[in-house]
């Protein structure tokens, strides 16, 4: 929708405009999406019973909000999303710093513009999209590039004393007057920077240097924090804390599933990588099971959190490893293999923080360490835990695939096999194929066959050794007392 085509104060007053605060037009705007069942927070996955609940809360009180939550929670995200409860223009009045309403002028800028010109004087119209600040708290943050400072050089250029208020550059914070202003990580600001936010957030009011200004400046202040960051970096100052009205606590996806929806809505996927690369349900549930595991290992500081972008970064290598070996073999389509998870180690070496023992494993290892476990738990849960079922029934469900590898048979899954050569590889291993065929998943049938070959070697059922660029499957016996005539 185009901006409206009013363009001065006295126009204004004749359309009956009615101004209202950034809480109150948040507060007036939900009411009504929740009254007509609108969505709210669109593109914001697995907080309907938790997050936004407490979110909307907060809205509704006219609260400043501090998200608290692991790295990957969608903290900013859910900060960004909130524009989208503003209304879609406001008018600002023309030729002022600070967005100024043209029926409340703040600065003395303003005031004489309305002195000067009364209802002529000109407005424009701002877009929510433009209403949106952000600034990442880094300690090298100012006072001076939050809240403003005298500059010098407009003093000279106007000929103004430095106690001429005309003389202040005005900083980001009150350049996003009358929206919504947002700091990241704000644990990472110094104490003596908090301190500055103090009046900002109880009176709505700013201090510069020794001027007495009262300027009443109009803003809903968002935070975001890490509780790793209270400890490791920084905290928030208790009298800035007891000044945010409310403080939300974020989580990572309760259920895989949700994992999911978070993964394929993020992920960055050409239209011609979906069009030419299979992406099966038991692939995308093993990315999501590698955060998972991620998130209890013993190896990863849980401090820390894994972020959601390691399943997303995850997704992304995994297509691409396939459609590069499409590609090499010159291929027009082609469906994720477990083999091509070898190819997620970089996407998980940078998402996640190790401690001690992981470092001494280094960070490949426990990559690798963390893809096995992954499909481990899956195996489990789909085809049940080898060693139980044996107990069970005194013999093990896949006693004749393991009987062909113990006959002296082995396989190479190499990772840039063509799909014939896969499938050959796959189908020459005996028991395999039925044995898929008996558990129904007969759906994606070449990838359930590799997957029961990765999964035994897991459960040490078969030896899976890795060889140049592929893998090789063999019985475990067999390669161990070949290892020791090697080794001797």
């Amino acid at each position: 929708m185009n901006a409206p085509e009013i363009k001065t104060l006295g126009e204004l007053k004749k359309q009956g405009y009615i101004t209202r605060s950034i809480r109150e037009e948040l507060r007036d705007n939900l009411i009504q999406h929740l009254r007509e069942g609108q969505e709210r927070f669109s593109g914001i996955i697995g907080y309907d019973d938790t997050v936004i609940p407490d979110l909307e809360r907060a809205i509704l009180s006219g609260h400043n909000i501090n998200l608290l939550g692991l790295r990957g929670q969608a903290k900013t995200r859910i900060a960004r999303g909130m524009i989208d409860l503003l209304d879609e223009w406001i008018p600002i009045l023309e030729g002022t710093a600070m967005n100024e309403d043209p029926f409340h002028p703040i600065s003395s800028e303003g005031k004489r513009i309305i002195e000067e010109k009364g209802d002529k004087a000109p407005i424009s119209w701002m877009h929510r999209s433009e209403r949106y600040g952000e600034k990442l708290a880094t300690p090298d943050v100012s006072t001076a590039d939050l809240i403003g400072d005298i500059d010098p050089i407009k003093a000279a250029n106007l000929r103004l004393s430095y106690a001429d208020e005309e003389v202040i550059h005005y900083g980001i914070i009150p350049r996003s007057n009358r929206g919504i202003f947002v700091i990241n990580e704000i644990p990472d600001l110094q104490p003596r920077i908090q301190v500055a936010l103090f009046n900002l957030l109880q009176e709505g009011d700013m201090q510069i240097r020794g001027f007495k200004l009262r300027i009443p400046l109009d803003i809903l202040f968002v935070f975001t924090a890490n509780p790793e960051d209270y400890t490791n970096r920084g905290s928030i100052v208790t009298p800035l804390k007891d000044r945010i009205g409310s403080q939300i606590i974020t989580h990572y996806p309760k259920t895989r599933e949700i994992a999911r929806q978070i993964t394929a809505q993020e992920a960055a996927l050409t239209h011609a990588q979906r069009a030419h690369i299979a992406l099966p349900e038991l692939a995308l549930d093993l990315i999501e099971q590698i955060s998972i595991e991620a998130r209890k290992s013993e190896y990863v500081d849980a401090k820390s959190g894994v972020s959601a972008r390691l399943s997303i970064s995850a997704l992304e290598n995994l297509v691409s490893a396939a459609e590069r070996r499409m590609l090499l073999n010159k291929e027009e389509s082609t469906q994720i293999r477990i083999s091509d998870f070898q190819a997620l180690i970089p996407a998980i070496t940078g998402k996640v923080e190790l401690v001690y023992e992981g470092e001494q494993e280094g960070a490949g290892i426990v990559a690798q360490k963390l893809i096995g476990q992954a499909i481990r738990s899956l195996y489990a849960e789909y085809f049940g835990d080898p060693e139980r079922l044996k107990k069970k029934t005194d013999k093990s469900p896949t006693l004749e695939i393991e009987s062909w590898f113990a006959d002296g048979n082995q396989i190479d899954l190499m990772y840039s096999m063509t799909q014939k050569e896969f499938e050959k590889s796959l189908n020459s291993v005996q028991g395999l194929k039925s044995y898929i065929a008996a558990k129904e998943r007969d759906t994606d049938e070449m990838l359930w066959m590799e997957f029961v070959l990765f999964g035994l070697s897991e459960y040490s059922r078969l030896n899976r050794e890795s060889i140049e660029a592929g893998a090789r499957f063999a019985d475990l016996m067999g390669s161990y007392f070949r290892f020791n005539e090697e080794g001797e």
